[in-house]
């Protein structure tokens, strides 16, 4: 682990909180979550990195298809941090009758990883969903992503055409919808931006305009859902043009991708709002 990720894995794992806690989760309470298993893994692309695994509801019975949830974790765009964090949150999803797929692509420290292989995977990844053989309702297509995964889903949101996956809405968890000016934040998080930008803003500013949600066309149904507490991405990050926002009274980073935080009947809620 290189010396940014270790500095940034450090400042990201916060103390579990006691017994059953509702609000102010850290990574390490995420970290602890049971970890279930996907129902099947399958490549999007040439590169080990690049797959997606299927998670179905635990009482599935095959009867009928699901509407699909495409899953983006975050992590800073960093190789630090994987798939198998959001676990735990992907069978929640799934459980609320959703047929999850969700991304591992290439990140920063990853060859080919960073602006725009990590874009370019995550649309290659949601164009793959037509090649699985499952029961997946195209017609019924979700994105959703948490903080820098995020920022990947809101972007890939209002730029995927694809003749037989219909994009009914878009969900960021804390997602960073204004990369330029979180690039010239302070946290470990914001720090780790031009890295995976490959410099700063005034050094790669066509890169940061087409990477930027602020400066890019929306889906019709975005749907960002924010802690007011968060201290890595902060709440005016929720703030976006045409999008709308669901908050999290007292709602920290983490609380959006743990299933026993009051933040997720919020995610159900932003899945099953009609569009």
């Amino acid at each position: 682990m290189n010396l940014l990720a270790a500095v940034l894995l450090g400042a990201l794992i916060a103390p579990s909180e006691p017994a059953e806690p509702k609000l102010g989760l850290g990574y390490g309470d995420v970290l602890a979550l049971p970890q279930p298993s996907p129902v099947s893994k399958h490549a999007y692309g040439n590169d080990p990195l690049q797959y997606g695994e299927l998670w179905l509801p635990s009482s599935y019975q095959g009867k009928s298809k699901l509407p699909v949830v495409v899953f983006i974790h975050g992590g800073c765009w960093l190789n630090a941090f994987d798939i198998k964090h959001t676990y735990t949150i992907t069978q929640a999803i799934a459980d609320l009758g959703y047929a999850v797929f969700s991304l591992e692509y290439r990140r920063t420290g990853d060859k080919g990883g960073g602006w725009p292989g990590t874009y370019h995977d995550v649309l290659a990844g949601i164009g793959h969903l037509d090649a699985i053989d499952a029961p997946l309702n195209l017609n019924r297509v979700s994105l959703m992503g948490h903080s820098a995964g995020g920022h990947l889903a809101v972007l890939a949101g209002g730029a995927f055409e694809h003749s037989s996956i219909n994009i009914e809405r878009v969900v960021g968890l804390a997602a960073i919808t204004d990369i330029a000016e979180y690039s010239r934040g302070s946290n470990s998080c914001e720090t780790a931006t031009p890295s995976f930008m490959g410099g700063e803003t005034k050094d790669v500013p066509l890169a940061y305009m087409a990477a930027n949600p602020a400066e890019q066309p929306l889906h019709p149904n975005t749907v960002l859902i924010q802690g007011d507490a968060d201290t890595i991405v902060a709440p005016d990050y929720a703030n976006l043009y045409s999008a709308t926002a669901l908050w999290v009274a007292g709602g920290g980073h983490f609380d959006l991708i743990h299933p026993q935080s009051d933040a997720f009947k919020l995610i159900a809620q932003a899945l099953n709002d009609t569009p």
